[in-house]
């Protein structure tokens, strides 16, 4: 029983006490069938039929040492049939209406009197009985996502599930709104042992499932206001191909046909990292007879051998933590190592390491653009690191994508895509520099293999791809899109930056 604490103010009638508090268990709990608050030797419960009906019959408690008995009971007196009164045990509990009898107008100003006569409190505590607990089937919910084309389902207590269809939320027209128990139930019905253990006792988990012939699943769980919550991210089977996610397929096979450094999928949350680092794998997997090693927290695609050995490492479940389960990866082997996300020094650190050791190294970040991923891995380190670190980076860095979904025309959201690729000098003099802006106007030479989002967006609305309102939307530099749309945009030359470096220092 989870217990809410709530300041109604002062006068209110029963009816409204009721109300409130169910309303606020609705948030928080889902749809109660029986409300409780309790203050001050007083306690009101209101029980509903049915869970989208109304209150239909009240019950007041009173400690009868706290409460002037005879007066309530001489006001009732009018009211008999349309209440019943009894007293037990020092409590004194009238019920409206009596057994039998309709929620009428008389009932009803049965309440109003019985509130006042009543020292009715500002401050109640809350709770509710009788949720609903049906269950709620996993299956229905991975059809759904399909149906739809779905990347994630929430689940809250007082809500339908809510599907995230590119990019918009829409509540489900089919399944009712939840409760917590049926939330928890289903936590705890896909969850192993281990993350269950782990929701319970740090009030969070994230794990992988499968639904078999639908899709795998990365869940996620958290508690709200005493309240569990859930987030399904919908993972295909068939991991889909560098064409079905609509990206260049030929740069893409150049990063997939590397043999050291390091590759960076970048970008802000839900823009597609994990889905465009599976479909590179992937094609390694399909294509090269290697030994590819992922570290993940959890798991998310699902990758079965083909030409290469693909091991998949779960933290948590097949290695303590994760920065040991990168530090040990160099023991087991691989040609390729896939670091589920750069989240902390070590395994920065570490991941430089195996890139420098002759291993090819794919990992994500969280970055809005590639021009600033270097300055965003050196924030992890302190001052005294951060040289040493850029020197690192200049030597191993081969590509930084950053990607980003934007609505496309027709429907659907297409991703865009800005490559830096290590590939002439002056963008390896801007890397140890931590130049971001020398960064940017390298990936525009036409020397580098590099480009800008603005290219990319200029590209698909010229194709038809994006209307130029969303293309616009999704630039770095709305003017350097402008633009390029009108035909004005003219390449910054390479010393542009130097001078304009030189122009600030007099």
């Amino acid at each position: 029983m989870t217990e809410t604490i709530l300041g109604l103010g002062q006068n209110k009638p029963i009816r409204t006490i009721i109300q409130l508090c169910e309303n606020q268990l609705r948030k928080n709990q889902g749809y109660p069938r029986i409300v409780h608050a309790r203050a001050g030797g007083i306690h009101l419960i209101g029980e509903k039929p049915d869970y989208d009906a109304s209150v239909s019959c009240y019950k007041i408690q009173a400690d009868t040492a706290r409460i002037p008995v005879a007066e309530l009971r001489q006001t009732l007196v009018g009211y008999g049939e349309s209440c019943s009164v009894a007293e037990q045990g020092g409590m004194l509990t009238v019920t409206v209406p009596a057994p039998g009898k309709p929620l009428d107008d008389r009932a009803i100003e049965a309440l109003e009197i019985i509130a006042q006569s009543l020292p009715m409190p500002e401050v109640w505590r809350v709770h509710g009985e009788k949720y609903r607990v049906d269950h709620i089937s996993v299956e229905l919910l991975f059809q759904a996502m399909i149906r739809y084309k779905a990347s994630d389902t929430h689940l809250c207590p007082g809500e339908p599930p809510v599907f995230r269809i590119d990019n918009q939320m829409r509540h489900s027209e089919i399944i009712g709104p939840l409760s917590s128990e049926q939330i928890s139930a289903l936590i705890h019905e896909l969850a192993t042992e281990v993350d269950w253990k782990e929701f319970q006792e740090h009030k969070q988990a994230s794990f992988n499932f499968h639904q078999v012939g639908l899709g795998y699943s990365r869940i996620s769980c958290f508690i709200k206001s005493g309240a569990p919550h859930c987030t399904i991210r919908f993972l295909p089977e068939i991991i889909p191909s560098f064409e079905e996610l609509n990206i260049p397929g030929e740069t893409m096979t150049r990063l997939a046909t590397l043999h050291h450094g390091l590759v960076l999928v970048t970008g802000m949350t839900g823009s597609g990292k994990s889905t465009t680092v599976a479909a590179l794998v992937d094609w390694i997997n399909n294509t090269r007879q290697l030994h590819i090693l992922t570290i993940e927290n959890p798991v998310e695609y699902v990758h079965m051998n083909k030409k290469s050995m693909v091991s998949q490492r779960n933290t948590g479940t097949d290695v303590l933590t994760f920065g040991e389960a990168v530090r040990g990866a160099l023991r087991h082997d691989p040609d390729v190592v896939v670091i589920g996300e750069m989240r902390d020094p070590d395994t920065i650190r570490s991941a430089i390491n195996a890139a420098a050791t002759g291993h090819l190294v794919i990992s994500t970040l969280h970055a809005n653009t590639a021009a600033e991923v270097v300055n965003r891995i050196v924030s992890f380190f302190d001052p005294v690191e951060r040289d040493l670190v850029k020197l690192q980076l200049r030597d191993c860095i081969r590509c930084v994508i950053c990607q980003r979904l934007v609505p496309r025309v027709g429907g659907g959201r297409v991703p865009i895509l800005e490559i830096m690729f290590n590939d002439i000098k002056p963008l390896n003099s801007a890397i140890l520099a931590g130049d971001t802006d020398g960064i940017r106007i390298g990936m525009q030479q036409s020397v580098s293999h590099s480009f800008i989002f603005e290219d990319y967006l200029f590209r698909l609305y010229k194709k038809g791809i994006l209307d130029l309102e969303h293309a616009r939307e999704a630039a770095t530099d709305v003017s350097i899109l402008d633009q390029m749309v009108m035909g004005t945009y003219s390449i910054p030359r390479l010393d542009s930056i130097k001078s304009a470096h030189m122009g600030g220092q007099h």
